[in-house]
């Protein structure tokens, strides 16, 4: 198993909200999402205060829902490009929830999930473009068992439920990127 579980170009930040993988468990999927607190604000440091157990659910109308949520992402791509890392790869995040990917549920237990601050309907941003395509590059180097057609959205292992990337990201941009 590789040994790649902090990446170079991330800040790191403290979360709790994550654990150990299955004993053996190969990591074999990447998983796109997006997230903006409140939805469709970009810049605010709400999305950090959530992955970090630290976010007051007062601050906006709209985080009431989030009151006890423990949610996290291995990595998190703001506008401007900045990565942060919020769990290694070798645990498993808590990203995916209720999920499938090719007949097997329980995503997480196999899967890295990359959140990229955005809506269904904003384009990305070069630097998130950039960023995403460097680090899925090395994830793939690390983890051979992640191919390109194992790079899907958070929309393809959970439809119905979730929605993200959305629309506006560009998969060919971000593939042309990882040849």
């Amino acid at each position: 198993m590789s040994e790649f579980f902090w990446s170079d170009i991330a800040q790191r930040r403290p979360c709790i909200f994550f654990d150990d993988r299955p004993d053996n468990e190969e990591i074999s999927l990447l998983v796109i999402h997006n997230i903006s607190l409140p939805a469709g604000e970009f810049g605010t440091s709400y999305v950090d205060d959530l992955f970090t157990g630290q976010i007051d659910c007062h601050a906006h109308p709209s985080f009431v829902d989030l009151d006890g949520l423990r949610v996290s992402a291995h990595c998190f791509i703001r506008r401007d490009g900045t990565v942060l890392q919020y769990v290694p790869f070798n645990k498993r995040a808590w990203h995916a929830g209720v999920s499938e990917f090719a007949g097997r549920g329980r995503c997480n237990d196999f899967s890295i999930g990359i959140e990229l601050e955005g809506t269904d309907y904003t384009p990305y941003t070069d630097a998130q473009y950039i960023e995403l395509g460097k680090l899925a590059k090395k994830l793939m180097r690390e983890y051979p068992a992640i191919s390109h057609e194992k790079i899907v959205g958070h929309c393809d292992i959970a439809p119905g439920r979730k929605t993200d990337p959305g629309a506006a990201f560009e998969w060919q941009r971000f593939f042309d990127l990882i040849k």
